[in-house]
C-alpha cells in the first residue's frame, strides 16, 4: 500500500522521488498536473508516495538529504 512521505514543491518532490529511486525505494510523485491549465500549479505540492514498508527508511532518507 502507498502511503504520503509529505508534500513538496514540484521541483523538490522531483528530486526527492529520485533520490529515493537511487536507493532502491519506489516513489512516485501525485497531483504533480493539479491545476496546471489555470496556471496555479507551483500552489499546489506534490505529494511523495512510497510503499508503507518503506516509510521509516525513506524519511530518514529524506532528513538527511
Amino acid at each position: 500500500m502507498l502511503v504520503e512521505l509529505g508534500r513538496y514543491d514540484r521541483n523538490l518532490a522531483n528530486i526527492l522521488v529520485a533520490r529515493l529511486e537511487s536507493e532502491g525505494i519506489t516513489a512516485v510523485p501525485f497531483d504533480t498536473g493539479a491545476s496546471i491549465a489555470d496556471g496555479s500549479w507551483l500552489l499546489i505540492p506534490v505529494r511523495v508516495m512510497v510503499d508503507e514498508d518503506d516509510l521509516d527508511r525513506a524519511r530518514n532518507i529524506v532528513d538527511g538529504a
